[in-house]
């Protein structure tokens, strides 16, 4: 029986190939849209991921996330080092000044500062250079997206320079730090080089960064510290949601985002389930034969499931593909780099697809069980 229930399936090849190209284009839409909404959300936390030696961050009460900082004043350093439990805390500036190279091109940047004795929070992966040499004058890391960005079509080079609130930067490195929500070139330099290219204001200090003494959990250190020193205080997790919440809350990302995967899912249901619907009333002429010669009616369900399974996994599988292609191809893409095909959205688009084909076969299964075979020879 299932031979004929495949031959059954396949032997008009337009409706067949109809389902499967439903089922792949709806998965393919789906996956592709929830890991762009997933990536471009996940960016808006990238410059904390990118200091991973520390694990909690104090800031500003008002603080709600990455962008929008206060300045903390330089004693407060000092109260959060003296709480019980911090193994060390250092100071971190960030800043968006206007960075304009010597053909005239600028743009705005985003300038992480690091504690000039630790250099915590300074990317490791690098293109070209090193970031041990941030301890020479002047000296600054550029991000590649970055580099492209300000010197178009320009190879690699150490040694260009860039001017920063009438300041001069000297690029020594050249690194593959995270993208961050809006493709700004994202340069590192210590804390007494980098708050130079931002107007001198009366406070500085972004944040500080810090981390537990073994056996103590960020958690508890960062509660530890928000009730000795009255500031915010998250653990690195946390404030990365924080981050993406607040774009989720504050822009229209996930309306826009939405409306494309709504319109996937009721693509999936109707289009995948009436197309599946329909080729199993077409076919009631044979499933009222093969009840007429005795085929009960829980072998002719086993027979539509196996139908099913077959359209749905083949549809998956090549949607799929189709997905991982396509951010196989422009993860390799600077402006889209980092945007990947993540695990939990190809299950959670399996899930449902799975849903759509059970809905559309228990749909089918109702027209076959109530199914006279007298009424089909009749006709």
């Amino acid at each position: 029986m299932n031979f004929v229930a495949l031959r059954m399936l396949t032997g008009d090849r337009a409706k067949y190939l109809g389902l499967i190209f439903a089922i792949a284009f709806s998965t393919f839409l789906l996956e592709n849209q929830t890991s762009i909404f997933a990536g471009i959300l996940s960016r808006t936390a990238s410059q904390i991921k990118d200091v991973p030696e520390a694990s909690v961050w104090v800031m500003d009460p008002a603080t709600q996330y990455f962008e929008e900082t206060k300045p903390l004043k330089e004693t407060d350093l000092l109260r959060v080092r003296g709480v019980e439990g911090v193994e060390f805390a250092v100071r971190l500036f960030k800043s968006n000044p206007v960075a304009r190279t010597a053909s005239g091109r600028f743009s705005q940047t985003v300038v992480m500062g690091l504690d000039d004795a630790t250099l915590i929070g300074v990317p490791r992966t690098m293109v070209l250079g090193s970031w041990e040499r941030l301890n020479e004058p002047d000296a600054v890391v550029i991000d590649r997206a970055g580099y492209a960005l300000l010197f178009p079509g320009e190879p690699l080079e150490l040694g260009r320079r860039l001017e920063m609130n009438d300041h001069q930067a000297r690029i020594v490195g050249i690194s593959e730090a995270k993208p961050p929500f809006v493709n700004f070139p994202v340069l590192h330099a210590r804390y007494s080089v980098a708050v130079q290219f931002q107007g001198r204001e009366r406070q500085q200090m972004s944040f500080v960064v810090g981390r537990p003494v073994p056996g103590l959990s960020a958690e508890t250190l960062a509660r530890r510290l928000e009730e000795r020193t009255g500031l915010r205080a998250r653990t690195s997790h946390e404030f990365s949601w924080d981050c993406i919440l607040y774009y989720m809350k504050h822009t229209g990302i996930p309306v826009n985002f939405g409306i494309t995967i709504s319109i996937a899912v009721i693509v999936g249901l109707v289009v995948s389930g009436q197309t599946f619907y329909l080729f199993t009333v077409e076919h009631l002429r044979q499933f009222g034969a093969l009840k007429a010669i005795g085929v009960s009616d829980r072998r002719l369900a086993g027979m539509i499931m196996l139908q099913a399974a077959m359209v749905g996994f083949i549809g998956f599988a090549l949607g799929t593909g189709m997905a991982a292609l396509f951010f196989e191809f422009f993860s390799r893409q600077l402006p889209t780099r980092g945007i990947i095909l993540m695990w939990q959205n190809v299950v959670g688009v399996g899930v449902l697809m799975l849903l759509v084909v059970l809905a559309a076969s228990l749909l089918s299964l109702r027209r076959v069980w109530v199914l006279e075979p007298a009424v089909v020879f009749r006709g």
